[in-house]
């Protein structure tokens, strides 16, 4: 999540706020990313960098269908992960790697909404909505 931070702030520097949600899962919010988050927050820092304030906004615990990213990384599951014969768990990352990246570099050479290439296929439509299962069910 620190790195994550970290990429995100670089990227948006130029936006008056950045937004942090995720599910409850534990490693999403530590003491350190709390930390980091005040000091980046903080007058002094804000006046050295010149970044984005940072909002924590943590969904409920047991709450991972309220995510929309969810949708995603169950379609990615699906494409990559299920019913895959992988002979090692490190090829099965690779696999996982290529497939962010492939998608990142098709992104770069055509910036622009994401659009079919990476949404589209959700279970769901990915918007926030009460009572929206985000997470296939199957998985």
């Amino acid at each position: 999540m620190l790195k994550l931070l970290d990429m995100l702030l670089a990227e948006y520097s130029s936006q008056s706020r950045l937004y942090l949600s995720w599910d409850a899962a534990s490693w999403h919010i530590s003491g350190r990313l709390k930390r980091r988050v005040r000091e980046i927050n903080s007058p002094t820092y804000q006046a050295a960098h010149m970044t984005p304030r940072v909002s924590l906004a943590p969904l409920p615990a047991c709450a991972q269908f309220l995510n929309v990213i969810e949708s995603v990384f169950s379609g990615m599951a699906r494409a990559i992960i299920h019913n895959s014969d992988y002979p090692s768990a490190d090829m099965c990352k690779a696999a996982i790697d290529r497939y962010f990246a492939e998608r990142n570099q098709h992104f770069r050479e055509h910036p622009k909404r994401a659009g079919n290439k990476l949404w589209g296929a959700e279970i769901v439509p990915p918007v926030f909505a009460e009572g929206q299962n985000c997470k296939d069910p199957r998985w």
